[in-house]
């Protein structure tokens, strides 16, 4: 397998996504409480992610954009209160801190390190992480989010927008990614390499196997250590 980069997804990826959306929750909870008590109390933390649902049903045109269904939400439910929708920004830059308060997997950045000295290493994410405000970005040469690219995994296009910016042809890209659908299917589907986290040891059942399979971002590092210098 001749590669010249490396692509990697973050959320589930390098770190646990859902403790940090839920720590991001309580937290624009709190600030509500404080600042803007009548959006609280009308919508408290389940509330406020039934309507933030109920607006990615009602606007599939921002499926690939999760920071811009959640200040639709915020300016839904300040509407609904009667609020001036002035505050709205704050209320998503309360969250968007929050949900970049990450706690990463333990092998994760020490595998960082390895893998960004063996080739160049890439972000490719349907989320809204922030590598900058995570303190990651040095690790990368850039993050495609699908907010930038206008479309979100398993979408070839995605894949190939961060193909072209690398200057990569797709068949010399790894992808590395924790779901199966998204990452290893969309990778194949746009002609990546595909290799699945399988941090639970599940058995593969979701159609073309992937090219390789890890345990953790650990293992990944030693494959590649060995395998690109052979």
């Amino acid at each position: 397998m001749q590669l010249l980069a490396l692509s990697l997804d973050l959320d589930d990826t390098l770190w646990p996504v859902l403790p940090a959306i839920e720590h991001a929750e309580r937290q624009l909870d709190r600030w509500l409480r404080h600042w803007c008590p009548r959006v609280a109390d009308a919508f408290p933390i389940a509330a406020m992610r039934r309507l933030r649902e109920r607006i990615a049903d009602e606007r599939p045109d921002l499926a690939h954009d999760f920071s811009a269904q959640r200040r639709l939400t915020l300016a839904t439910a300040f509407a609904a209160c009667g609020e001036s929708t002035q505050h709205v920004n704050e209320a998503f830059e309360v969250y968007f801190e929050a949900r970049n308060q990450v706690e990463l997997y333990p092998d994760a950045a020490p595998a960082l390190v390895r893998l960004a000295r063996q080739l160049p290493l890439i972000g490719l994410t349907n989320g809204n992480a922030d590598l900058v405000r995570i303190g990651l970005d040095g690790h990368f040469r850039f993050c495609l989010s699908a907010r930038e690219a206008g479309c979100a995994k398993p979408t070839p296009r995605i894949f190939h927008a961060a193909c072209r910016r690398l200057g990569v042809p797709p068949g010399r890209v790894l992808h590395i990614g924790d779901d199966p659908a998204l990452d290893v299917g969309g990778a194949q589907s746009a002609g990546l390499r595909s290799a699945w986290i399988n941090r639970d040891g599940r058995l593969w059942a979701h159609g073309p196997a992937p090219d390789l399979e890890f345990s953790d971002l650990a293992a990944l590092a030693d494959w590649c250590e060995t395998r690109l210098k052979a």
